[in-house]
């Protein structure tokens, strides 16, 4: 029923992660799928040093050799990596990734600029190699993980005007609390739980770019919805052509309540069973060409 266009899974069971987080193994996601209704969900690597323990590569590229029907690969790079350099050449790895089966790049989240020099190498260069990108992104530089950005999202809008052939999906509450208008600047990267008053940069952006896709999964991709139903009927509709499932999944007992909110509006009759099918699982689909 869905494909999940957000997932993590571990080989091998780590202790917490961020003193809190006990990332799932491979069985326990199944587990979850199984209960939920998803037939198969792309991993993404979690390779920022900023936080988490790094997760390889090769690691996903293992599980989904394990799993063929299950997973599909993501891979990552860090920008800073190889040499620090904004001229730095990533395409043999870009190339090797590509040539062993792995199909995008994420969740790509430096602790930088949108507009660091680095960045916009790597954008390039996967833009190039024509791999979608999921990314996540956060308020300020020094917090955690995430591309950093300024209240409506210009530096966004620069990387998707300047790489129009590149597929860039947005991810986390720095992006999608600002599918409206925010009431403070606080409410920036959190998770707003008043209705949606007047749009905000996300939809604008939407419409603008046909290169932006959304990535609804976690807590922030369910929030811009479940916050004000009335809209998410508005914008699931108009954009159900570039939305995507997902439930970035970390722990076993995590709630994911994405899934029944979906199957909710059609079952209501508020979103076609055609828009659900596109977000569930046939945009992931096409977007991948599997």
């Amino acid at each position: 029923m869905f494909i999940d266009v957000h997932a993590h899974a571990y080989l091998f069971e780590y202790p917490p992660q961020d003193g809190t987080t006990q990332f799932c193994t491979v069985d326990e996601v199944l587990k979850r799928y199984d209960e939920l209704g998803i037939e198969k969900g792309v991993l993404l690597p979690l390779i920022g040093p900023e936080t988490y323990i790094p997760q390889s590569n090769a690691e996903i590229a293992e599980i989904c050799k394990r799993y063929p029907e299950r997973f599909i690969p993501f891979f990552n790079i860090d920008p800073r990596g190889i040499d620090n350099s904004e001229f730095t050449d990533f395409s043999p790895w870009i190339n090797w990734f590509k040539e062993h089966g792995f199909l995008g790049v994420g969740k790509f989240m430096p602790n930088m600029y949108f507009r660091d020099p680095r960045v916009w190498n790597l954008f390039r260069q996967f833009e190039a190699a024509n791999l979608p990108v999921i990314f996540d992104d956060t308020v300020y530089v020094n917090y955690h993980y995430g591309l950093v950005d300024e209240p409506g999202l210009p530096q966004l809008e620069m990387v998707l005007r300047s790489f129009p052939k590149l597929t860039l999906l947005g991810h986390g509450p720095a992006f999608w609390s600002e599918i409206g208008t925010l009431e403070t600047v606080f409410d920036r990267g959190r998770y707003p739980d008043y209705p949606i008053k007047e749009e905000g940069a996300v939809p604008k952006l939407f419409r603008r770019y046909k290169n932006l896709w959304g990535d609804l999964s976690a807590g922030s991709g369910y929030n811009a919805l479940a916050r004000d139903v009335d809209y998410a009927i508005h914008f699931l509709n108009e954009f159900q052509d570039r939305l995507c499932f997902g439930t970035d999944i970390c722990y076993p007992t995590q709630d994911l309540p994405l899934a029944g909110f979906l199957l909710d509006l059609k079952k209501s009759g508020k979103i076609s069973n055609d828009v659900f099918e596109k977000i569930a699982r046939k945009n992931i689909k096409r977007l991948l060409n599997i």
